[in-house]
């Protein structure tokens, strides 16, 4: 498309990202986020098209159907497709594309945003708060309000790449979503033994009158935080293998945590 035929400019499409913030504003179990998906796109289609309402109306119609992605990277999806739709590509094409691409986007984001970054991010936040320092809540605010700045960034480029983020998305989907995997296990690994906590009361006497400590002079003694790693990775064999709840999960923390304090065990 020539600088010529653009009628978008760079204002118009950081507000297209910025709007994308409402994408679940009006979210519905009919549509799921079509609503607000709509709402953010429609100032760039209205100046696209200007006062030829029969394809404005077609591209909110297209716009209205069903949608359920990721917020924090919706907006690559929506530059992608003003830049289509300001490239006079069928409706077919575009819609097609919102189709195909509204899936993997939302599995990607989920991977790096839900299941890595932010719980991550959590963890640390709350690490610090716990020690009553302010780093922990400023930490974590500052985290949103990049994720939220991001928002422009990943629409600018959805736009400026247009059909060859395509490929850019199917090349390195699979390294970003293995990168962050890794990432993940590594830093949720090593902070089990931080917040999942077991103290065992009980001592020991043995030959000669002396008190050994079941928790700190026996157990930790062998394998430091031996207990919380088998705990931990009891629950994800319960949760992964034997599908249990983990409603049921937490409900048996605390009934077991209630007897093992009642007897005093813990």
């Amino acid at each position: 498309m020539s600088e010529s035929n653009k009628k978008l400019t760079s204002k118009d499409i950081t507000m297209l990202g910025i709007r994308s913030s409402f994408l679940q504003a009006s979210f519905n179990y009919e549509r799921m986020q079509s609503c607000g998906f709509t709402w953010a796109m429609l100032p760039a289609l209205e100046k696209i098209y200007g006062d030829d309402k029969e394809k404005l109306s077609a591209a909110m119609q297209d716009n209205m159907g069903f949608i359920n992605t990721h917020p924090n990277l919706v907006g690559f999806l929506m530059g992608l497709m003003v830049s289509l739709e300001e490239g006079g590509a069928p409706r077919e094409t575009v819609n097609g594309l919102k189709l195909a691409l509204f899936g993997p986007i939302a599995g990607i984001g989920d991977a790096i945003f839900w299941f890595t970054l932010l719980p991550i991010i959590a963890g640390i936040s709350c690490s610090f708060a716990s020690q009553g320092s302010i780093i922990g809540p400023i930490l974590f605010f500052a985290c949103y309000f990049v994720i939220w700045v991001l928002r422009i960034v990943w629409t600018k480029l959805g736009y400026t790449l247009g059909t060859k983020s395509i490929d850019m998305i199917t090349e390195n989907s699979d390294i970003i979503a293995n990168a962050a995997t890794i990432l993940g296990i590594t830093v949720i690994g090593a902070l089990i033994a931080t917040y999942v906590s077991i103290n065992l009361l009980p001592v020991i006497t043995v030959d000669g009158g002396i008190e050994v400590a079941v928790q700190s002079q026996f157990f930790d003694m062998i394998f430091p935080n031996i207990l919380p790693m088998l705990v931990t990775l009891l629950f994800f064999y319960l949760l992964k293998k034997k599908q249990v709840s983990p409603i049921v999960l937490i409900v048996g923390v605390i009934i077991v945590s209630i007897l093992c304090s009642w007897i005093g065990l813990l």
